[in-house]
């Protein structure tokens, strides 16, 4: 099964199983960040990366120079380990990790969460590839993808015993946009996916896609 048809039954189930009232926010919260259009404002193709040295799940320091002196990077945005779209994704990252080290390059997923949450996540979905923490979305933030929650999506997720400021160890409430980027090893951006709608993520087959192409 692909992503894209694993996160179409969450779609589906969330639909049947979520009360229509709380479900109704959800989705106008969505509608209301894609009126926004946040994402023609963040990191794109042709652009350079911006550099970053952000703690992974153990606290050590992982440098974006230092990865792309190793190759091309992946990076792939999440919003926190309590998103279950966030976990289908990152395991289906987990699964293309022998065909992105086939084209040496690195992958790294990036959220807001403090990293004993990160390392949570981590465990849970049983990652070898690095987890880091951009607490106060400090760097999503250069990138142009963060956005705020609402106060009454908030108060659905509270009902769903999800808190985002506790996992964030702030209460800002912001959120990064799912984004993924191909970065060559010069750091420019060769190829970007950045949703507005959270239950969309790329296909990991594209990343693998846009690599072999940076390889011809």
């Amino acid at each position: 099964m692909s992503l894209a048809q694993e996160l179409e039954q969450r779609q589906t189930s969330s639909a049947k199983n979520i009360p229509a009232e709380k479900h109704a926010v959800m989705q106008a919260s969505t509608a209301a960040l894609k009126s926004k259009h946040l994402a023609e404002k963040a990191l794109k193709n042709g652009d350079k990366l911006p550099p970053f040295n952000l703690p992974n799940a153990l606290g050590s320091q992982i440098n974006s120079e230092d990865l792309l002196s190793e190759g091309p990077l992946v990076i792939s945005f999440y919003r926190g380990g309590w998103c279950p779209y966030c976990n289908m994704e990152l395991r289906a990252l987990q699964q293309i990790l022998g065909e992105l080290n086939h084209h040496n390059a690195q992958l790294v997923a990036i959220s807001p969460e403090t990293p004993d949450h990160s390392l949570s996540t981590k465990e849970k979905n049983e990652l070898t590839f690095e987890v880091l923490s951009d607490e106060e979305n400090s760097y999503a933030k250069e990138l142009g993808l963060v956005f705020q929650m609402p106060e009454d999506l908030r108060e659905v997720y509270h009902s769903f015993n999800l808190h985002v400021d506790q996992h964030n160890g702030n209460e800002d409430y912001e959120l990064p946009m799912p984004a993924t980027y191909v970065i060559d090893a010069s750091g420019t951006v060769v190829f970007s996916f950045v949703p507005e709608d959270y239950t969309y993520r790329l296909e990991p087959s594209e990343i693998i896609e846009a690599l072999e192409r940076l390889n011809k």
